[in-house]
């Protein structure tokens, strides 16, 4: 979009003054990263990602005006309706269900947590602009731990436990998944990759050999319409399906 390959545009949504400034001097210390601008609210955060269309759009999730969820949802029907390319990172220190799960489903592509060093920061924001979602491992176990709170049996009128508060899933997914359901199988693996296991642990954990996961993986990226194993990951979790 205009940019050096080298060079990542980034711009700050944070109501905090000095939380913002502090990020934006430690970002700008890394080479290859550029802080375009900055804003202290939703509605000023909104205007300049529109005008100055960065690469990746760092988004606190706790704003005074309208919440970074909200922020998200309306920032990407805005980069829906006019193919913008701007990825949002939110960042956050509140790992409740309610929050990460409505995160999720607003369409973030990354979610950190406030806590971790600027190295990480950095990382996030560089695998983001990518392509790649960079989930915080806190998030991603809040994430697993609600969804097998759901699992069928806990309770007799759970048809759809999986879904339970993603109102906001994309139908692409749905349609998706409808057409080309994930076996018994496919979903013990899935769940392992969203937990961090690589081909050979899973291997270990279901008895079975890394050949055998390699073509389980390969089969579940090409349901969930994944490039790799963190899209699908990203995808697993924001859809609720988690084995």
């Amino acid at each position: 979009m205009g940019v050096k390959m080298s060079e990542i545009s980034i711009v700050l949504i944070e109501d905090h003054d000095l939380t913002r400034m502090g990020l934006r001097a430690a970002l700008q210390s890394y080479t290859g990263l550029r802080v375009v601008g900055e804003a202290a609210n939703a509605t000023q955060g909104l205007k300049l990602l529109e005008n100055s269309k960065p690469d990746v759009a760092v988004v606190d999730i706790g704003l005074p005006d309208m919440d970074g969820i909200e922020l998200t949802r309306k920032f990407k029907r805005y980069l829906a309706e006019t193919g913008q390319m701007t990825k949002v990172l939110i960042l956050t220190m509140d790992h409740s269900e309610d929050a990460v799960l409505a995160a999720f489903a607003a369409g973030a592509d990354s979610y950190y947590m406030k806590e971790t060093s600027i190295n990480k920061l950095t990382e996030a924001i560089q695998a983001t602009f990518y392509g790649n979602s960079w989930i915080d491992p806190a998030i991603a176990n809040v994430v697993l731990r609600k969804m097998r709170q759901g699992l069928p049996g806990d309770s007799p009128s759970a048809d759809k436990p999986k879904t339970v508060k993603i109102e906001a899933l994309a139908t692409e997914y749905e349609q998706v998944l409808e057409t080309y359901p994930l076996t018994q199988r496919e979903l013990e693996i899935l769940e392992l990759i969203v937990a961090g296991c690589s081909n050979g642990q899973i291997a270990e954990k279901l008895y079975i050999t890394v050949g055998t996961v390699k073509t389980h993986v390969r089969n579940i990226l090409n349901k969930l319409c994944a490039d790799d194993r963190t899209q699908a990951a990203v995808r697993a979790l924001r859809s609720g399906l988690v084995a």
